[in-house]
């Protein structure tokens, strides 16, 4: 009997999400590149979508894992007991945050902490109206999923939640429907899933405005924006806007599962009572994974990346040219590439797999490949992804 292989064992025992998986057999993961079994490297061009920022294995993040392995894992479930690096990490992070934005809530992951941010809406405001916004991605649990921006996504999971409002992004005259009957608002500054689509800055401070008009709570989504990818550490900087809650994921815990609500002290507190645990996860803020995400955090602050991602963004715009792509959208080192068809950016996508190029499409705009490489990608790095790449679409063309 021939015995069973790991690919094998993949299909016949961990659940699908499709029938086709890029299917990449990993053995090893440092810097931007990925080896698979049979040792071909590949250069990862979408960093976990935007989980590893910072690019993989950072001998950094590793001895921070290291030693706090070495002292604890989890101990009691999120909140009760006081551990340093939750401890830490905070301090760091609301450290270069405004003062408005310096109690974390830390969660598994991007979808919970959007979970947790709407209870806090809720519980703040004592309203139960959501605004949320066509295109916009925001995790895939229920409540996450209620406040998707594409139906096709949806419609098979109804009923979702109720009172939520789908308005359209960058749309002024649906700035005018929202009333005093909304708990919240919930945006990103850059649309994720639409392919790259950034906010106008001058709508962002009409949505402010209206927020603060009315007493809503406005939530900013940077799961797939913060951590240096748009050329800031978060988004919100470039539109001089403060969030009353910021939702932050992906890169945030160096490549261990992390995310977080963070808001005032004085809103996070109505959580505490009435009814108590009113907010409550087992792993949420797990020390491995909070060591893990300080750790990264300083190596990005001492890095310079994100200061180098404006030149990185200016030569992919410059030297990421064919004549196959109709339309581009980027903001900072993240990219989306149109092209004529969904058909052709699909075998676009498997050319560049073959080449040794991990990238994919949106899932709201499948006729788009994602560029989102690590931030620690060089000059001479991008040089040859973008050779590849090209040379990825003229394979596809010729098809």
């Amino acid at each position: 009997m021939t015995p069973i292989n790991n690919r094998q064992l993949f299909f016949q025992h961990l659940a699908q999400t499709s029938d086709k998986p890029i299917g990449i057999e990993v053995a090893s993961a440092k810097g931007v590149y990925l080896h698979d079994v049979h040792g071909k490297a590949f250069m990862d061009m979408i960093a976990g979508f935007s989980v590893c920022n910072i690019g993989h294995s950072h001998p950094a993040v590793i001895k921070a894992i290291q030693e706090q392995v070495e002292k604890y894992m989890h101990v009691i479930v999120y909140g009760e007991f006081v551990q340093a690096p939750q401890v830490q990490y905070a301090k760091h992070l609301t450290g270069l945050l405004p003062e408005a934005l310096q109690s974390v809530y830390f969660t598994n992951s991007g979808a919970e902490a959007t979970e947790g941010a709407m209870k806090l809406a809720k519980r703040v405001t004592g309203r139960t109206k959501i605004v949320a916004f066509k295109g916009a991605y925001h995790g895939s649990t229920q409540g996450a999923l209620s406040v998707m921006g594409d139906e096709y996504f949806k419609n098979a999971f109804r009923p979702l939640l109720p009172d939520i409002v789908q308005l359209r992004y960058n749309n002024f005259e649906d700035i005018d429907l929202i009333n005093h009957t909304v708990a919240c608002v919930l945006v990103e500054l850059v649309q994720a899933e639409t392919g790259v689509t950034s906010a106008h800055k001058e709508w962002i401070t009409a949505l402010r405005k209206k927020c603060d008009a009315l007493c809503i709570l406005l939530i900013v989504d940077e799961i797939q924006s913060g951590f240096g990818r748009t050329g800031t550490l978060f988004a919100f900087e470039q539109y001089e806007i403060v969030p009353d809650v910021l939702l932050v994921g992906k890169a945030l815990g160096g490549g261990l599962p992390l995310g977080a609500f963070i808001a005032s002290t004085k809103m996070m507190s109505t959580l505490t009572d009435h009814p108590v645990l009113g907010h409550i996860t087992t792993f949420g803020g797990n020390p491995v994974s909070c060591a893990a995400g300080n750790a990264a955090l300083t190596v990005l602050q001492n890095s310079g990346w994100i200061e180098a991602v404006k030149e990185k963004e200016n030569y992919l715009i410059t030297h990421l040219q064919h004549p196959a792509i109709v339309h581009r959208n980027h903001a900072g080192l993240w990219m989306s590439l149109q092209f004529e068809s969904a058909t052709l950016t699909k075998k676009i996508a498997a050319a560049c797999i073959r080449n040794g190029i991990i990238t994919d499409w949106f899932l709201f705009a499948e006729d788009r490949i994602r560029i989102a490489p690590p931030l620690s990608i060089t000059i001479d790095e991008l040089t040859i992804a973008i050779e590849k790449i090209k040379a990825s679409i003229n394979e596809a063309l010729a098809e």
